[in-house]
């Protein structure tokens, strides 16, 4: 038995040795307009309060992974720190995002392209204080400045009625030479 078996492995790792490996195809890339259709975010900014000079944050987005996916790493200049996760999903034809932040939690957000801007939509639990958890509707519009708006909303009546949560602007990033 100990022979039939050892012969067994030999025969194995001699195939093994003498088979050349095929290279894996290149995946496909994620260049098509339902990919780009967020692609107005990517970027290093500067965030601000909408209609104002205070400065909130700064946030870096960019396209990863063969195009499929948008990452934002925002660093505010106080409170949680956190970034995001977005890709479109061609088998639902919707766009997704997961939110994770320093405080704990995931938040996950589902939407897509309405009327040139992005709006994405989630159930985040506490966020309108302990035990108050709401819908947030983020809508994204890029403006002809080359800013990009932020506008969150949040209904704790299942989307019945809405009510202003955070209103961002987020400005390119002066280069500092």
């Amino acid at each position: 038995m100990l022979t039939t078996t050892a012969a067994i492995l030999l025969l194995q790792s001699t195939a093994a040795q003498g088979s050349t490996p095929v290279p894996a195809p290149a995946p496909p890339r994620c260049d098509t307009e339902e990919y780009a259709a967020f692609d107005f975010w990517v970027g290093e900014w500067d965030v601000y309060s909408t209609g104002g000079e205070n400065q909130v944050s700064e946030s870096r987005i960019e396209r990863l992974y063969n195009g499929c996916a948008i990452r934002e790493n925002w660093k505010p200049r106080s409170g949680a720190t956190g970034g995001s996760l977005s890709g479109y999903d061609p088998a639902t034809g919707r766009w997704h995002q997961t939110w994770i932040g320093s405080a704990p939690g995931i938040v996950r957000f589902d939407g897509g392209p309405a009327d040139g801007k992005m709006v994405l939509t989630g159930f985040w639990r506490g966020v309108g204080g302990p035990g108050v958890d709401g819908l947030i509707r983020m809508t994204y519009t890029p403006n002809e400045d080359g800013s990009v708006r932020q506008h969150g909303e949040i209904s704790t009546d299942h989307g019945l009625n809405w009510a202003n949560a955070f209103d961002f602007t987020y400005r390119p990033k002066e280069d500092s030479e």
